[in-house]
């Protein structure tokens, strides 16, 4: 990896673009006032801004561009009503959601509405991210919609519903950084291990909270899916938001969404985004490259994301720092990652709960058991990746290899009290976040790609093989 320390040029970053294009106003202070063109909610924070928005009396400067989601805390059972929650009283948030939404007159996806989902998975597949667009939504992970070439932020409750009442808001522009990934990524290396790797040499501050392009061969061959992926876990390692500029990939990807422009619309959306490039010789605050051919498959260790090491390899021995990681997820120094025993295996997340990481993951399990003693998770990620998974049968692989099969949300990503994981657990998981406490009190939680969960599943400890 090269790093180094540059300044701005004449030419414009892909994210100055955007910008730029964004921009009301300067303001005193160095903040800028920028145009909103979407809002995404869900029942947990959101639910706040749009019940603030109602009582004081404000409406929506444009309704149409609001989407709201049940997704947090929303049972993940398949046989859900309307109002089932894995948290307690959290039908509350789920009723009162649903009431607020409807009076603001935004765009209501309830828990029973077949386009239902997490919101960063359902927000793309719906084609309500768009290349070029802006759009927040008041939860960390919405840095996954720039793989398509959107702009996208996470913001508070209070934002959001400042956001809805003028398609405005404040904030300062943040410097940029160019993570280049050179190279071809090796046979059975995904995203998910690229994203660990990135984390892993950079640090979780790694990114100075500025806005990341991701670039170079090895993003361009990657899937939309892949790309997701990718952008999902930017806020991992300190980023502003992540961006990937759009290509035929995206434009195909989004091409027939619901939410899509059509006929002469999607001819000038075209034209526009062809221009959403980082400009020859336009200049970055942060400059990195990474090399394909150093990332393997990767797992973490520790209690955050850039406590990762290869799946082959030990758990290291570091300084003072790491003592309480280490303790919390009892380990010993130079323990081999495969001679790690687990209880749990866990896919779902708006990290990798999309219909290509079910197949990867179903394609290894087929016709095998997982584990005794492993109790074993899916969760896609939307009804519609759900339905489009029954369709090719992978439910019933999940099924008879061992694992619950759920209806569509966050789940066990993490914990909001309810159901979960025990105490003392040792859990593989596609997710995001190894926090302590993570996915329940106690639980230990190692993060890797779809592919090494199902393995490990099977295996009962962590593995590439079953």
């Amino acid at each position: 990896m090269d790093g180094c320390l540059i300044y701005y040029g004449m030419e414009e970053t892909l994210f100055d673009k955007l910008w730029n294009q964004h921009l009301v106003q300067s303001l005193d202070g160095g903040e800028d006032l920028i145009a909103i063109d979407r809002v995404f909610l869900h029942e947990r924070t959101g639910s706040v801004a749009l019940m603030s928005l109602v009582d004081s009396g404000r409406k929506a400067v444009r309704p149409e561009h609001v989407f709201c989601t049940m997704d947090h805390i929303v049972s993940n059972k398949s046989d859900r009503d309307k109002d089932d929650a894995r948290t307690p009283d959290g039908d509350v948030f789920i009723s009162a959601t649903r009431r607020a939404a409807k009076k603001a007159g935004v765009n209501l996806i309830d828990v029973l509405d077949a386009n239902q989902g997490i919101v960063h998975v359902i927000s793309p597949e719906l084609g309500i991210a768009q290349p070029g667009l802006t759009l927040v939504c008041p939860d960390s992970h919405t840095c996954s919609q720039g793989a398509l070439g959107a702009l996208a932020w996470g913001i508070g409750s209070t934002d959001a519903e400042h956001a809805i009442a003028t398609g405005c808001l404040r904030i300062k522009k943040p410097r940029q950084m160019r993570i280049n990934v050179d190279g071809a990524l090796g046979s059975g290396v995904s995203a998910k291990d690229l994203v660990l790797h990135i984390i892993q040499t950079l640090g979780v501050d790694g990114a100075k909270r500025c806005a990341v392009e991701f670039s170079g061969d090895a993003i361009s061959a990657m899937s939309i899916e892949e790309r997701l992926t990718l952008c999902n876990m930017a806020v991992e390692f300190a980023a502003f938001t992540a961006i990937i500029a759009p290509d035929e990939t995206t434009i195909d990807y989004v091409k027939g969404k619901k939410f899509a422009p059509s006929g002469q619309a999607w001819n000038d959306a075209k034209a526009y985004w062809a221009s959403l490039v980082t400009d020859n010789g336009a200049e970055f605050d942060f400059d990195y490259t990474i090399k394909a051919a150093d990332v393997v498959p990767t797992v973490t260790w520790g209690t955050n994301p850039s406590q990762a090491v290869a799946i082959t390899g030990e758990v290291p021995s570091l300084d003072a720092s790491s003592e309480r990681a280490l303790e919390y997820m009892n380990l010993r120094p130079g323990t081999a990652i495969t001679d790690l025993k687990i209880d749990g295996a866990f896919i779902g997340s708006c990290t990798n709960a999309r219909l290509s990481d079910l197949r990867i993951a179903a394609k290894i399990l087929e016709g095998q058991k997982v584990a005794s003693g492993v109790t074993a998770i899916c969760v896609p990620g939307s009804m519609a990746v759900r339905r489009a998974a029954e369709a090719e049968g992978l439910d019933k692989i999940f099924k008879a290899a061992g694992f619950e099969w759920g209806a569509a949300g966050c789940a066990f990503c993490f914990y909001a009290g309810g159901e979960t994981f025990s105490p003392g657990s040792r859990v593989i998981s596609s997710t995001n976040r190894n926090f302590e406490g993570r996915q329940g009190p106690g639980v230990r939680t190692h993060l890797a790609s779809p592919a090494i969960v199902a393995a490990s599943a099977l295996a009962g400890r962590i593995s590439l093989t079953s």
